[in-house]
């Protein structure tokens, strides 16, 4: 299937050069393959880009912590030779109370002395909880890396995969796996209620049930979510770690993806920016290369798209070469992005009441109690964010301050809940809720105000426009129990091979979906080359 050197075809074509297009790419190249990565930004990187915001200040655009890509793929693609390195790992979580409380949580525990007003019992409860959520991860963690079976079918991969899944599961053991089945289409609300009294700490672990998702913590599901979150960092816990998987890139998650364009081009694998995809060739009903916007084709026998399946199949491929069935299954994907991320370039560092400097070296939470939570999802019900929104709140600069000028500092926030289709638009919306944010972080970090410099507020649509996404969502599609696994994105396309021959999926949109992971394009550079062996 190789094309010789300085041919003019290639064996395959990666639309798309974030951090899932660049991991196939570079396993393709490994496994052989002549691979040209298109990618329509001017740099490689999507929504895991470092960009300046403000005149000497840089941030991590969208994505920035790293917390799931799992150890096996950064060894494998060798990324530390390639300029990848952490200035900060088993980052701590500090939550605040609206009180002036701060609850920290580190390393399976929380930590001594941070506890103030927390309940005894909950302080003796927290690392039992938090080892039974890394067991059910750890068992859950492999099928992130399987390719989802088809049911149905008497091929013996396909139940091998579901025997394997029972087999996992089963060695739990007796109470895990009751608990698993107990607690996996629960509402997070309901089991955080179970286990702990304490509000600012039910609060804090609800928070990452939802993130990102247009989920609240009363909603069927959110425990799946979690176990999601959860799984996915399994592969990059260090023994001893805890839960803590969070990591912060020196330079920032384009780093990140610029060590994956560097391991990928080591490979063999080409890479050309600034050449964005119009719509894929079709030949012979198969995919047979792509047109660009410039009008260029290049040949190829395997296209495999890291744009979202919207994009995918309604824009580049077009309904017309798919049947019409599929084509209203990915019509009705539920994509629309429900955060909105903040950045602050400030002339000193913040000073959150209750919260050593030091804290700032983690992420700080804004999300007291699950009921703020869930007060902060109803608006969105609405098409109206957050009167009180949650916040995920870095200070990159405590770690790395290369990302803002001497004496500086750089905030970055995921503002939850900020809906896609705000009723009342988004062009009055985005000076509205910059607003609004300020305002909080005042109560919070008093005098903050008076150090911003300059401020960018993304919301869902500033995040579809600029990274490509649909929707603005960073999972590409809504993390849901009927959007997971053997469904995701849809029927007929869960496998990343589409209906269309020659066409592939290795983007968010596809098992086993979003946040910097890499295991999507790693999967599906492993279905090309199994296919075409």
């Amino acid at each position: 299937m190789s094309t010789p050197a300085g041919a003019s075809r290639y064996d395959c074509i990666v639309i798309g050069g974030g951090h899932n297009g660049l991991v196939c790419a570079a396993y393709l190249a490994r496994g052989g393959r002549k691979v040209l990565v298109l990618e329509a930004a001017s740099t490689v990187g999507g929504a895991a880009v470092t960009r300046e915001f403000a005149p000497g200040f840089q941030v991590s655009a969208a994505a920035h912590l790293l917390h799931s890509m799992s150890a096996s793929i950064i060894e494998d693609l060798q990324l530390s030779s390639h300029g990848l390195s952490m200035v900060a790992s088993q980052m701590p979580t500090t939550a605040l109370g609206d009180d002036g409380t701060a609850l920290t949580i580190r390393a399976g525990r929380l930590e001594s002395g941070a506890g103030a007003g927390c309940a005894s019992a909950d302080i003796e409860a927290y690392p039992g909880y938090a080892a039974l959520m890394d067991r059910l991860a750890d068992a859950l963690h492999p099928v992130l890396g399987t390719v989802p079976p088809r049911l149905g079918t008497d091929r013996w991969v396909d139940r091998r995969t579901l025997m394997q899944l029972g087999w996992r599961i089963r060695r739990l053991g007796r109470h895990d796996m009751r608990e698993l089945l107990r607690i996996g289409g629960m509402a997070v609300h309901d089991l955080l209620k179970d286990h702990f009294q304490t509000p600012l700490l039910q609060g804090a672990l609800g928070f990452d049930a939802v993130l990102g998702t247009n989920f609240g913590p009363r909603s069927p599901g959110s425990v799946f979510t979690l176990l999601y979150r959860l799984a996915g960092a399994a592969g990059a816990r260090s023994k001893g770690s805890g839960s803590d998987t969070l990591m912060q890139p020196r330079g920032g998650l384009g780093a990140l993806t610029a060590a994956l364009a560097k391991s990928a081009q080591a490979a063999g694998a080409g890479i050309r920016t600034g050449s964005p995809v119009q719509s894929i060739v079709v030949r012979d009903y198969r995919a047979a290369g792509v047109v660009l916007e410039s009008g260029e084709t290049i040949s190829a026998d395997a296209v495999i798209s890291n744009a979202d399946p919207q994009t995918t199949f309604l824009r580049l491929l077009g309904a017309e070469h798919l049947d019409a069935g599929f084509v209203r299954r990915v019509a009705h994907l539920r994509n629309r992005g429900l955060a909105a991320k903040l950045h602050l370039a400030l002339s000193d560092l913040p000073k959150f009441t209750g919260v050593k400097p030091e804290a700032l070296a983690g992420r700080v939470l804004i999300t007291p109690t699950l009921e703020y939570l869930e007060r902060a999802f109803n608006h969105s019900k609405y098409g109206e964010y957050s009167s009180a929104p949650a916040l995920e709140i870095t200070v990159p600069t405590v770690n790395d301050p290369t990302l803002a000028p001497a004496g500086r500092h750089v905030l970055s926030a995921v503002v939850q809940y900020a809906p896609y289709g705000l009723a009342a638009g988004w062009d009055s919306g985005r000076q509205s809720l910059t607003a609004l944010v300020l305002q909080m972080l005042e109560r919070y970090a008093p005098g903050i105000g008076a150090t911003v410099t300059a401020s960018q507020l993304l919301a869902p649509p500033d995040i579809e426009r600029e990274f490509r996404i649909t929707g603005g969502h960073w999972h590409h599609a809504e993390l849901a129990l009927d959007q997971f696994f053997l469904v995701r994105p849809v029927p007929g396309a869960a496998q990343y091979a589409a209906p269309l021959e020659g066409l592939y999926l290795c983007g968010a949109g596809c098992h086993p979906g979003g946040g910097v992971m890499g295991a999507a394009g790693r999967n599906a550079a492993r279905q090309v080359l199994e296919r075409a062996a």
